[in-house]
């Protein structure tokens, strides 16, 4: 009996999930109530208390559910023993772009995130979370960059911080671009193109070797 009441709450948590996922994309964060939630889901604002604290935590946890299974390849392109970081990272990159299109729950999420997601007082949990999600990919990039610097895939000048901002602006800026319009551009078919653009910088643009960045902030200071 006991694990029938637990696959029923792990059913009802998935009822409210699904719920939540599509008010929020009807509504927006900031519009939707708990209320909104329930009814969607045919259940008390009780049973999302029973699995939720309040309304941020139910979106944390809505969100939660589009990492990729892909993240674990930028996590072992990290590892010392990676003989290729640089390949690994690529293939994170361009099937993160391709699952987007292929995913219709990750498109809505996404466009939930960048979108429909109020910065307003009651989403400064979520603030903060978005801030440290920036913050943590960053870091992991970066981790990358260096393990390919150190097998020689990457120049060993290359400006590892700058290189990984780069990535983060470009990978944020084709899915929100895409997002917002999608007939503008095929992101599937363009995700390889731009990130061999990419990798094809970060071996030969002069501009993303420490020695260049640090005398063009000696002209501007």
């Amino acid at each position: 009996m006991a694990r029938k009441t637990k696959e029923d709450a792990l059913e009802t948590r998935s009822q409210l999930l699904d719920a939540a996922e599509k008010v929020f994309f009807e509504k927006g964060f900031g519009q939707t109530s708990l209320v909104d939630i329930a009814e969607a889901a045919a259940l008390t604002r009780g049973a999302i208390y029973w699995h939720f604290k309040n309304k941020a935590d139910l979106f944390e946890a809505m969100a939660d559910r589009i990492r990729l299974p892909l993240e674990s390849l930028v996590e072992a392109c990290a590892e010392p023993q990676e003989a290729d970081p640089l390949g690994k990272l690529r293939e994170f990159w361009i099937q993160t772009l391709r699952e987007i299109t292929r995913n219709p729950r990750k498109r809505r999420v996404l466009t939930i995130l960048f979108f429909k997601c109020e910065l307003n007082s009651e989403a400064r949990q979520l603030e903060i979370r978005r801030q440290a999600g920036h913050l943590q990919y960053v870091q992991h990039i970066e981790q990358c960059l260096q393990n390919a610097v150190n097998k020689n895939q990457l120049p060993a000048s290359l400006h590892i911080h700058q290189a990984a901002i780069a990535n983060h602006a470009l990978i944020s800026g084709l899915i929100s671009n895409w997002l917002f319009l999608p007939a503008s551009f095929e992101l599937s078919s363009y995700a390889e193109t731009m990130i061999d653009n990419y990798i094809f910088m970060l071996k030969h643009s002069p501009h993303l070797q420490t020695e260049a960045t640090q005398a063009t902030e000696d002209v501007y200071r």
